[in-house]
């Protein structure tokens, strides 16, 4: 999430672009989805200054916001890091795989049969669905996301996962004070992360 639908579109181009850069030096189809999140990254932004265009609501756009960071990341990311994990180190990464599966599923679940909305409040958007056992699936989904990168066996997807995990800090505190959504900064600072691992690793 950026401040506005300019910033939104900004940087979900130039994630995108990195994105296209990391697919271009993957290695081989077990990189493939790491090197791709940069993709799903920059669509994910460009998507919501579509959100921002639409003054909010409960269109496709944020539909489609939803289906990208609710269900999609915990299932999308834990798979990544998996196939790129040496086989002798994978077993520890059987708890963020099946968490994510988990949570994808039941989040899939609540969009499937609840309406999400999406709220313009000031220079943040405020994404609204209701959860059951919202404290559970957020565990969860942090399991599934920032554990499967500090569990990984590559110090440089450890690196990323502590930084993913102080920007996400971060920004829940400034977005809920409704000062300013910062994510779409630490988006791209996890962007040139993979394209430096995808250098390294080429």
């Amino acid at each position: 999430m950026c401040w506005s639908a300019t910033a939104d579109l900004a940087a979900g181009t130039v994630i995108t672009a990195v994105g296209a850069l990391c697919v271009a030096r993957a290695r081989g189809v077990r990189e493939l989805p790491l090197a791709a999140l940069p993709l799903l990254l920059g669509a994910h932004q460009i998507v919501e200054s579509a959100v921002w265009d639409a003054g909010g609501g409960s269109g496709p756009a944020t539909l489609a916001w939803a289906v990208i960071a609710l269900p999609l990341l915990p299932l999308w990311l834990p798979l990544g890091v998996l196939l790129v994990t040496p086989a002798a180190s994978r077993a520890r990464l059987t708890v963020p795989a099946a968490a994510g599966l988990v949570t994808a599923a039941a989040l899939a679940y609540c969009l499937a049969t609840r309406p999400v909305t999406a709220h313009i409040r000031g220079r943040t958007i405020g994404y609204v669905l209701d959860l059951p056992y919202a404290p559970l699936l957020v565990a969860g989904y942090l399991l599934a996301t920032v554990g499967a990168l500090l569990l990984a066996a590559d110090r440089g997807l450890r690196i990323l996962g502590a930084v993913v995990a102080a920007g996400a800090a971060l920004c829940v505190a400034l977005w809920r004070t409704e000062f300013v959504s910062t994510w779409c900064a630490f988006a791209a600072v996890a962007s040139l992360l993979l394209l430096a691992r995808t250098r390294r690793t080429g």
